[in-house]
């Protein structure tokens, strides 16, 4: 059994995961050895057991994969390593159902037996391929569910940055409003001091015209 995710290393989300997965090996576990010490019908309803809380496990470790994602860089190589041990944990496993399964004596018990003339052999082999029709699809199933857990965070980490350009280009927007803001207010600056430099000029223009007057004035004043 892995060791448990420290808590300072994963999301609450991942150590939920982490805490459900230990609970389905414990019980994947045990399953395991009882099928070692049953036969017959027993031993085949504790297979299905244990392959039902092994596809359980496969899924908690699929969510794990993707919760992980989250985690900070710094405290992912930790998790990484633990996950590794998860994982080594469910591939042993799944070897070990497999190795029980393919057991036909203890599956079948005493009643077992290659002889063709057996009146049972047949039920006997279209069960066991039915049995791997139904593995096999839910390998598929699983492959698919893995495959739909990735687009879906695959499809959550698009909605966030579409989020996050959404707000980035709100932002800009607001900017640019403010901006042509400040530009309509500095061409009103801009116009109201072109029109006093206007009347400023015409006021001196006139002041200079009054001196001219008055200097001809008194210049003719002083002659005549």
């Amino acid at each position: 059994m892995s060791n448990p995710l420290d808590t300072d290393a994963g999301s609450e989300m991942l150590s939920s995961y982490e805490t459900e997965l230990n609970l389905v090996q414990a019980d994947l576990n045990q399953k395991l050895d009882q099928i070692a010490e049953l036969s017959g019908e027993q031993r085949n309803s504790t297979i299905r057991q244990a392959e039902r809380a092994l596809e359980e496990a496969t899924e908690l470790l699929d969510q794990m994969r993707l919760e992980k994602q989250n985690i900070p860089s710094a405290a992912r190589s930790k998790v990484n390593t633990r996950f590794r041990n998860y994982a080594t944990d469910i591939d042993e496993a799944k070897r070990k159902l497999k190795s029980l399964s393919d057991d036909r004596k203890a599956l079948f018990g005493d009643r077992y037996t290659d002889d063709p003339q057996d009146a049972h052999l047949e039920q006997r082999q279209q069960l066991l391929s039915g049995t791997e029709r139904l593995e096999r699809s839910s390998a598929r199933l699983r492959e698919s569910q893995r495959i739909a857990l990735e687009t879906e965070g695959i499809g959550a980490n698009v909605l966030a940055d579409l989020h996050q350009q959404r707000e980035t280009i709100t932002h800009t927007h607001g900017m640019l409003g403010q901006s042509e803001s400040n530009v309509d207010k500095s061409i009103k600056t801009l116009k109201g001091m072109a029109r006093r430099m206007a009347t400023n000029r015409l006021i001196t223009i006139a002041i200079i015209t009054v001196l001219i007057l008055l200097i001809f004035a008194v210049i003719y004043s002083k002659f005549s």
